[in-house]
C-alpha cells in the first residue's frame, strides 16, 4: 500500500509540474509579445513626438525653409494645388476641392 501511495504521489507531482511549466511558458510567450508591441508603440510615439516638436509651429517651418532651402520654396494658393492620380496608365490631375466647415 505504501508503495502505491508513493508512486501515485510521484506521478501526481510530475503531472502538476508539467501543467505549471506549460502555463508559465504560455505566460512568457504572451509577455514577450506584449513587450514587442510596447516597443513598437514606443518607437512610433517617439517618431510622432519628434515630428510634433520640430514641425509644430509655422515659425519653425519658416526657419527651416530659410535654413535649408533658402529661396527655393514658394507659397501657393490652395486653388493651385492639384491631386495627382497614378492608379491608371495615364497621369490625371484634379484640383483640390475646398469644403467650408462653417456653413
Amino acid at each position: 500500500m505504501k508503495k502505491i501511495l508513493t508512486i501515485s504521489l510521484i506521478f501526481s507531482l510530475i503531472v502538476i509540474t508539467s501543467f505549471i511549466k506549460n502555463s508559465t511558458k504560455k505566460i512568457d510567450e504572451e509577455l514577450f509579445s506584449l513587450k514587442e508591441n510596447i516597443s513598437e508603440l514606443n518607437l512610433e510615439l517617439n517618431n510622432v513626438k519628434l515630428e510634433f516638436d520640430y514641425l509644430s509651429s509655422p515659425e519653425k517651418l519658416i526657419s527651416y525653409q530659410n535654413l535649408y532651402f533658402e529661396n527655393k520654396l514658394t507659397q501657393k494658393s490652395i486653388n493651385e494645388i492639384e491631386i495627382i492620380d497614378l492608379t491608371k496608365e495615364k497621369i490625371l490631375t484634379n484640383n483640390v476641392k475646398i469644403i467650408d466647415s462653417e456653413k
